[in-house]
């Protein structure tokens, strides 16, 4: 058990940090809008059942009321309709030891801030990778726009043609998954694909390609730019809901310090 004295060693130490990727819960945090012919996905809302009051003279507690895809939450493999019939596809189903890896984060936020609807590459993941390494089988990729330093109606950019946000063509993920085995991919906007992804071949191809090849996705994260590039380790584990096809959760990364 040496390794994970060390490890507890080092957080107890600072030398290992733990960085929170999440946003806050609330009712004005935006959801993803769909055409209104489609369901909708809903809002948080939180109800008080007592307060430490005559409903509950020593307790203070809430009920919930979302949709699975509310706030920073994972996608699991059965969201999606190339993914249905993937094996252990929902999340009560996934190996727990699958949420837990190694991260990498490509970092696009120059290119974001110059073009709202800026499309993720294989070619810039090449190029990343001819900086930092190969991208190791098995990593969490993370897309990093900073889009999440924007709120409310800035957040979803929302025009008469639909959302205006960066993301991945399908090259660039038939990449991250075939040539280099990875776990999930992750984005700081709404949703793992762009804004206009309606548009693409296939339409919505992150959430086509990764679904379909049993990996996850990760939305709504907050704070990639406290990230290295590579090192450190993603920790994004799903409430454990029947047949569930995604969760919101509490996404953190352990990160070493760098030292003087």
């Amino acid at each position: 058990m040496s390794v994970l004295a060390d490890l507890a060693g080092a957080m107890a130490s600072g030398a290992v940090e733990v960085v929170d990727l999440t946003h806050t819960l609330d009712p004005d945090f935006p959801v993803i809008v769909l055409p209104p012919e489609f369901g909708q996905c809903a809002r948080f809302r939180m109800e008080e059942i007592s307060a430490y009051d005559h409903r509950g003279p020593a307790w203070k507690w809430h009920n919930l009321h979302m949709s699975e895809h509310t706030g920073t939450h994972f996608d699991a493999p059965c969201h999606w309709i190339s993914g249905r019939d993937v094996a252990n596809g929902a999340v009560d189903e996934i190996d727990p030891a699958a949420f837990v890896g190694p991260v990498c984060v490509i970092d696009c936020s120059a290119e974001s801030a110059e073009d709202e609807d800026y499309i993720l590459t294989r070619a810039r993941i090449e190029a990343w990778e001819a900086e930092h390494g190969a991208i190791p089988e098995g990593a969490w990729v993370l897309m990093r726009t900073d889009w999440s330093k924007r709120s409310g109606a800035k957040y979803l950019n929302m025009r008469e043609d639909g959302a205006h946000s960066p993301g991945p063509d399908a090259g660039a993920v038939l990449y991250l998954v075939e040539e280099r085995g990875i776990r999930g991919f992750g984005t700081e906007t709404v949703g793992t694909d762009a804004g206009q992804a309606t548009h693409f071949e296939p339409p919505y191809p992150a959430h086509y390609h990764l679904h379909g090849a049993g990996r996850y996705g990760l939305q709504c994260l907050s704070g990639l730019d406290r990230l290295p590039a590579t090192g450190a380790m993603l920790l994004a584990a799903p409430l454990k809901i029947r047949n569930g096809t995604g969760s919101p959760l509490r996404v953190l990364a352990l990160v070493e310090k760098e030292t003087a």
